[in-house]
């Protein structure tokens, strides 16, 4: 702790690790094989969106640049019951690495912009053939993973999180504070 730390008894907060998305590849291995779930190819950013003609600007900027690569997928701007943005795009289910890199490039984006702030999560879905899905939640100011698994309107599958949980443990950095496991209901993809 610094001295600006000790005076203000506050933590300067922790610096996001996007570069922790990247490692999503590997962990669908790892679930696919551990558990039968494979991704479903869609991948959200989440964020509280500002008002003002910079930020509304700053979203179009982002779609347009996506949409300019023809190998980039289509995105697709949403808004939840809750108030919050989700900006969704979909891959070939078997192009993880782009999804990442896609998700990366929405996060720093917005990050370099100086709506950093208002980024929320990264969700990454995935599915099995008994109609399970589970999404990897990437918290943007914790820099950690936790698995959400909805399994209907307001009811969770606990079981499956933990199991999620622990398959990845040794691959991604995992949150272990349950209480910061939010439910995204409803979220784009699940």
């Amino acid at each position: 702790m610094g001295l600006w730390e000790t005076l203000t008894g506050r933590r300067a907060p922790r610096r996001p690790r996007l570069d922790s998305l990247f490692a999503i590849p590997t962990a669908a291995i790892t679930l696919e094989t551990a558990a039968g779930l494979r991704p479903t190819g869609s991948g959200s950013v989440c964020f509280r969106a500002a008002a003002g003609a910079a930020f509304a600007a700053t979203q179009a900027d982002i779609v347009d640049l996506l949409r300019q690569d023809p190998e980039a997928p289509d995105a697709e701007q949403v808004t939840d019951a809750f108030g919050f943005t989700w900006l969704t795009v979909q891959r070939d289910p078997s192009d993880m690495g782009g999804l990442c890199t896609d998700l990366h490039t929405v996060n720093v984006l917005l990050e370099e912009q100086g709506f950093g702030p208002s980024l929320l999560c990264s969700l990454v879905p995935f599915s099995d053939g008994a109609g399970r899905t589970v999404a990897l939640v990437y918290l943007y100011k914790q820099g950690t993973f936790y698995p959400f698994a909805q399994a209907g309107a307001d009811r969770r599958d606990n079981l499956l999180e933990m199991s999620v949980r622990d398959h990845l443990r040794g691959e991604l950095p995992m949150e272990e504070d349950l209480q910061r496991w939010l439910a995204v209901w409803g979220a784009p993809g699940l």
